[in-house]
């Protein structure tokens, strides 16, 4: 019966190792480096049990809204970029939290699974717009025209639906290292490298990993946000939402399971190469990771938005509503910049010239 063949590479030039029957070792022909064959035995054996990742998941949130739930809440619906937000029936004219676009109601909240958790706000409105007084501070940059024409009492609190993946990711990892020693004596300078294969592997258990839900949510701004306290979650209630927006999800959990799989498989990945210490270099050859257990949940985590467009471009900043961690991007001022160059060029150059000429005046 044929099988696989197993092809051993050299650790030292990563050319296919070959038996030598003339000195019963395995040895490069590319760079002569002959190994035992007792060395080899346990990397025969983690050969065999390596295997191709494996990132299957199986629990889906199927919870619906029972009858009642959703009375009093109606959809808005951005005209400009398709979002849709969800509202009491009380909420008035309100604009996009994600484009600043006015958004209209549609009607009846319909079609949505029903959240399993909601971190209730912690941080009201007040400490919002506080926190962008901040994150402006300091920026001798930032455009006098741009602070002057924010709107920050337009500061939007937001629920935004999240899924939340728990799962065992199983590892195994092979590592390319080596140990390297250096002396000399009167005639030469001699450097030993010694070349090793390290395996690793083991299991991490992964609970609550986030990833939004939303597409018109920028995903580098939402982990930018984290990390969330998820010891304050509570199970959802619709009281929740009263006097808050919440953004329907528009992602289901099969379009999201990609990000989780790589945040996971990273995080498995840093976790285990910790453990490889004593060599000079390290660099990973194999990585299998295969998940079990792996189910999701659908959450509701508090933020605060804002989004302002100035010279055609739309600035998206946002806030932790727990925690209170504050990001967003800023413009500069072309001119402002031009400044600056010419005030350090006025200053650099003659510093520049007084130290040209004491090297001439040293060399002469």
């Amino acid at each position: 019966m044929a099988g696989n063949m197993q092809e051993y590479k050299c650790p030292c030039c990563g050319g296919a190792l070959e038996f030598n029957p003339g000195v019963q070792k395995v040895k490069c022909p590319y760079c002569d480096t002959e190994f035992e064959m007792s060395t080899l035995s346990s990397l025969d054996e983690q050969l065999q049990n390596e295997g191709e990742s494996n990132m299957q998941w199986t629990d889906v949130p199927n919870s619906e809204w029972q009858e009642g739930e959703t009375e009093g809440m109606r959809v808005y619906v951005c005209k400009s970029c398709g979002g849709e937000i969800v509202g009491d029936a009380n909420m008035g004219a309100t604009n996009c939290p994600y484009c600043d676009n006015p958004i209209v109601m549609m009607g009846q909240f319909t079609g949505s699974l029903k959240p399993d958790y909601v971190i209730p706000f912690k941080l009201d409105k007040e400490a919002a717009k506080n926190s962008l007084k901040e994150h402006y501070k300091g920026k001798k940059l930032l455009p006098d025209s741009f602070t002057k024409g924010n709107r920050i009492e337009e500061i939007k609190a937001v629920y935004v639906p999240f899924w939340l993946f728990d799962a065992k990711a199983n590892a195994s990892i092979r590592y390319k290292a080596t140990k390297k020693r250096e002396w000399e004596d009167d005639d030469f300078r001699y450097t030993e490298t010694e070349y090793y294969s390290v395996f690793r592997s083991g299991s991490i258990e992964f609970s609550k990993v986030p990833v939004d839900a939303s597409s018109k949510l920028d995903n580098t701004l939402s982990e930018s946000l984290e990390p969330y306290d998820f010891s304050e979650a509570v199970n959802f209630q619709t009281a929740y939402l009263a006097g808050y927006l919440a953004d329907k999800y528009d992602e289901d959990q099969e379009k999201t399971i990609s990000r989780a799989n790589e945040r996971i498989t990273v995080s498995t990945e840093n976790a285990f190469l910790t453990t490889v210490v004593g060599y000079d270099t390290v660099n990973t050859e194999k990585s299998s990771v295969m998940f079990t257990d792996g189910s999701a949940k659908y959450a509701l985590y508090p933020m605060y938005l804002l989004s302002t467009k100035w010279q055609g471009e739309i600035y998206t900043f946002a806030m932790n509503g727990q925690t209170g961690k504050f990001v967003g991007n800023l413009p500069s001022d072309k001119g402002k910049i031009t400044k600056m160059f010419f005030k350090t060029f006025l200053i650099v150059t003659p510093i520049a010239g007084a130290i040209l000429a004491l090297i001439k005046f040293i060399a002469g």
